[in-house]
C-alpha cells in the first residue's frame, strides 16, 4: 500500500478517487491473503500458532483498510456537497 496521508482537506476530487482506488486494491489483496492463510491452515501447512499470529496482523490491516475507506467516503461526500466554482 502506498504511503497514506490522513489529511485530505486540500485534496482534489481526483486525488480522493485515486486514493479510494488504491484502498480498494489493498482491500482485495487483504482478502486474497486471508483466503490463502485459511487454506494454508486447513491444509496443515502452517501451525495453529503461526495462523493465529498472522491472523492477528491480517485483522489489524483489515480494520485499517475499513477506516481508510470511511475517511475517503466522507471526503467524497464533502466534494459532492461543494458546488463547482464558476469561471467568470
Amino acid at each position: 500500500m502506498a504511503q497514506w496521508r490522513e489529511d485530505f482537506s486540500t485534496s482534489s476530487l481526483q486525488e480522493v478517487l485515486e486514493s479510494q482506488a488504491e484502498n480498494r486494491v489493498w482491500s482485495k489483496e487483504l482478502r486474497r491473503r486471508s483466503h490463502d492463510l485459511v487454506n494454508s491452515r486447513l491444509a496443515k501447512i502452517i501451525s495453529q500458532a503461526d495462523y493465529l499470529s498472522t491472523r492477528s496482523v491480517a485483522t489489524r490491516d483489515a480494520t485499517e483498510c475499513r477506516r481508510r475507506a470511511l475517511i475517503l467516503h466522507s471526503q467524497l461526500v464533502r466534494h459532492a456537497s461543494i458546488p463547482p466554482q464558476r469561471e467568470g
